[in-house]
């Protein structure tokens, strides 16, 4: 294999990589349209809060047991049953899509459904990585692989989506995400792991959450990573949720618009997972990270004051291609530096911090945009953003100087 692919020789690694392929632009597509049909029920910013809020609140309530969880039992059996519910979900959401049944409190309690099964999910997908590859050294790619995995169907999923949205309605595609998930539990039957792995002895779960809490604040560099993805969390990602009312009531656009807008972000985040996994090893990547911070937070700010659609665009790119930088590249320099017997722990913190704290930023945003209006409140998180950023970069240009100091 290539250096950018190295990962993909491990059997397991590869048909894993297949599975999630297929399930991820099936999930990319459930959301675009869960989000777009909450939006013409309603045409409220702050029922589209509400819808994220309810989408990720479970994760920063309960990832941290989750994590719990995926160090103590077999990832792949959990993720089997994560995944079926998963499905079962979707198949729900098309049903009353498809009976024209749905209302704003049926897509608020499914989405809190989805959160709370991916309290589990997304830890034991993350940890389970580093059974899958035969060599520790790929750990890195295959991580930057996952990103690019997850956003090559970010910039193909809302697109389809918009389309299939703007032409037979949202019922397809929450029936398309639903078969998706087949492909994802075939591939997890199908990998062999060695017996015993991700089965090991653990403290009681009070304990072991306690223990995982301890070792993240006495690791200097976990507890700045995680620090930083929890800011941009806040402050940068919630642009998303303001996405529909910027392509309808600023560029007069529909689903397809839309589509295209989330598309050019995941474009962006592409262009990043692509940079992160032509790379050897980690070397650098804290400063490539600590630069990409400061420029999610400029472009956030950008595109709160632009009144172009062909400016937007461009600013959209640049915003997918810092923040990924910033997760994807905390996510490895997390994955590389944790004990493995706190990988599960560790993971769920960074969940939490990733996407448990998405939820409040979600609802606080939403509510703003729905008081202030969306202008104002790009800005104003864009310039929180960037403050958040050069933090980073003042503290580990500090322990980069401790170091120095040290040797």
């Amino acid at each position: 294999m290539p250096p950018s692919l190295r990962a993909l020789a491990s059997r397991n690694y590869r048909i894993y990589f297949a599975g999630q392929l297929v399930s991820l632009a099936g999930t990319w597509m459930q959301q675009i349209a869960m989000v777009w049909l909450a939006y013409r029920l309603t045409g409220s910013a702050f029922v589209l809060g509400a819808v994220g809020f309810a989408s990720q609140i479970p994760i920063l309530v309960l990832g941290a047991f989750g994590g719990v969880m995926t160090d103590r039992f077999d990832r792949r059996r959990l993720l089997l049953v994560t995944q079926a519910l998963s499905m079962a979900q979707a198949l729900l959401l098309a049903l009353l899509a498809w009976q024209n049944a749905a209302t704003p409190a049926h897509l608020i309690m499914l989405a809190f459904g989805l959160g709370c099964i991916n309290a589990l999910d997304v830890p034991a997908r993350q940890s389970i990585v580093v059974q899958l590859v035969n060599h520790r050294d790929d750990l890195p790619n295959a991580i930057a692989l996952n990103s690019f995995m997850m956003h090559a169907t970010r910039f193909v999923g809302p697109a389809l989506a918009g389309w299939v949205v703007a032409t037979t309605g949202e019922a397809l595609c929450f029936l398309l995400n639903a078969a998706s998930y087949l492909a994802v539990l075939l591939a997890l039957l199908a990998i062999r792991l060695p017996a015993g792995t991700g089965t090991r002895p653990s403290a009681p779960p009070l304990q072991a959450l306690r223990e995982g809490l301890a070792y993240c604040a006495g690791n200097r560099a976990i507890r700045s990573s995680l620090l930083l993805v929890a800011s941009l969390s806040l402050l940068a990602t919630p642009y998303a949720v303001l996405m529909p009312l910027f392509a309808k009531e600023i560029f007069g656009g529909d689903a397809r618009l839309f589509g295209l807008l989330m598309g050019c972000a995941g474009a962006g985040a592409l262009s990043g997972a692509v940079l992160l996994a032509s790379r050897t090893d980690t070397a650098g990547l804290t400063a490539l990270v600590g630069r990409a911070a400061p420029a999610a937070g400029v472009a956030v700010a950008g595109l709160g004051v632009s009144s172009s659609l062909w400016l937007s665009v461009p600013i959209l790119v640049v915003l997918g291609f810092a923040i990924l930088l910033c997760v994807a590249g905390s996510n490895t320099l997390i994955q590389t530096a944790v004990n493995n017997d706190f990988r599960g722990r560790v993971m769920a913190l960074f969940t939490m911090a990733f996407l448990g704290l998405a939820p409040i930023g979600s609802f606080v945003v939403g509510s703003a945009a729905h008081a202030f209006g969306v202008r104002p409140t790009l800005v104003v998180c864009g310039l929180a953003s960037c403050v958040a950023g050069l933090i980073y970069r003042r503290s580990q240009r500090a322990s980069q100087g401790a170091a120095e100091v040290a040797t």
